[in-house]
């Protein structure tokens, strides 16, 4: 099922797309029968420590499965919902968990939340989105540049006191793309401003909100400090931080402090069941060794994805403080093309990310020509102003772009246009 969304999340991230109809079936590659599915499921929620309190009852018939209960946001709803999706054999989820917020909001506060969320998501442009709120229903209108901008939209506008979110009225139009309808977005902002933002994106991210992580900011660059109990907390908060504007780096410096430490081999039994019960890498054979709670992978993956998605799955569960990543890529030459719209991971966390550029028999003003293409085609780079050069295969990236994570996209791009090697000389402004 997470396979079919992701589908769904790569083709919104195509400029011109104005929205997806999902008809993919999904097919379970193995039969299994309900109550191992069910019994997967509750693993899946008890081996995540975001999701391990929740009070959440699963139910299976014909594989598709139904969850209820209740929980304290709806973002905290979304992540039963997003592991249940993972495990092997699930074909549909019915979401029936309530939320009990703990007190009423006004429309009025519910409003200026989602309004700062949009202005402060570095993946939206906010200043055509017109944001209505009545009785905790909030209507979405105006214009966006992507599908995808569209559905992160939506995601920003599920804050505390929200019952229902509509986008009907937000239309999809690449005009919306031009840097002139951004307004104040991407003006100078001041340390103190951007501090203010990265506090309110980590409170409003489930697993990031509930811990005391303290955030610090110097010309933009951001450092956070702290404790949490689990390796993708960390990381979640460096994503926060890191997709929110006026940001240019972040410093992650919380130390994992797991809340009920573990033996050695117990916390290698969590992560072999937490790659088993990935769909996207169950299929290898991966050894898992623990020691003092860094986490040790070997084997061989196809892809850099592969790799990626084995650290995430790893890094998820109770007791791993580090994961210590020596899986080998078969298929090394081709490089990962991180794209913040479909990714859940940043590929540049992992330290082990050492793409290799292999060699092209491509001519350099034909890759010159595939990588302005790929630029045109991304919702997120605007290429009008980059200019490129090309020497024996090797791509010269220079003018400026509005973010730290468009510049890292311009490079995977530049890399997917056939481009043996990136300097990426791009201003951040």
């Amino acid at each position: 099922l997470l396979t079919k969304e992701r589908a769904a999340r790569i083709a919104r991230a195509v400029k011109g797309v104005s929205s997806v109809v999902n008809s993919i079936a999904v097919i379970p590659p193995v039969t299994r029968t309900d109550a191992q599915i069910r019994d997967d499921v509750n693993a899946a929620l008890l081996t995540d420590p975001a999701t391990a309190s929740y009070q959440v009852t699963v139910s299976v018939k014909d594989k598709a499965v139904a969850l209820s209960g209740e929980v304290d946001s709806l973002a905290e709803r979304m992540l039963a919902e997003k592991a249940a999706k993972g495990v092997r054999g699930v074909t549909a989820v019915n979401n029936e968990i309530t939320v009990d917020y703990q007190e009423q909001r006004a429309d009025r506060d519910i409003r200026n939340d989602i309004v700062q969320r949009l202005k402060w998501d570095v993946l939206v442009d906010h200043i055509l989105i017109e944001v209505a709120v009545n009785n905790g229903d909030v209507v979405l209108s105006g214009t966006v540049g992507s599908a995808a901008e569209k559905n992160r939209a939506i995601v920003d506008a599920w804050v505390s006191g929200v019952k229902s979110v509509s986008a009907d009225d937000l239309d999809v139009e690449r005009w919306a793309r031009d840097e002139d309808l951004r307004g104040d977005k991407y003006v100078e902002k001041t340390d103190a401003e951007i501090r203010e933002a990265v506090q309110n994106a980590l409170l409003f991210d489930p697993r990031v909100g509930f811990y005391n992580v303290d955030v610090a900011v110097e010309d933009g660059v951001v450092t956070l400090r702290g404790s949490v109990e689990d390796l993708k907390t960390q990381r979640a908060a460096a994503g926060d931080a890191r997709n929110t504007v006026g940001v240019l780096r972040v410093t992650n410096r919380p130390k994992v402090r797991p809340a009920e430490p573990a033996g050695n081999e117990k916390v290698a039994e969590r992560v072999e069941n937490a790659l088993l019960l990935d769909p996207y890498v169950n299929r290898y054979d991966i050894t898992v060794t623990v020691e003092n709670g860094i986490a040790r992978l070997y084997g061989t993956v196809d892809s850099y994805f592969e790799k990626a998605q084995a650290d995430d799955a790893a890094s998820g569960v109770d007791g791993v403080i580090a994961v210590d990543n020596n899986l080998v890529v078969s298929d090394a030459y081709e490089p990962y093309a991180y794209d913040p719209y479909v990714d859940d991971w940043y590929i540049y966390d992992y330290d082990w990310y050492d793409y290799q550029p292999g060699y092209t028999f491509k001519p350099d003003d034909e890759i010159k020509d595939d990588i302005h293409s790929e630029f045109f085609w991304s919702p997120f780079v605007d290429g009008g102003d980059i200019t490129v050069t090309i020497e024996n295969g090797r791509a010269t990236l220079t003018g400026h772009v509005d973010s730290w994570s468009e510049h890292a996209a311009a490079t995977e791009n530049a890399l997917e246009g056939g481009a043996t090697w990136v300097e990426n000389n791009l201003v951040v402004r």
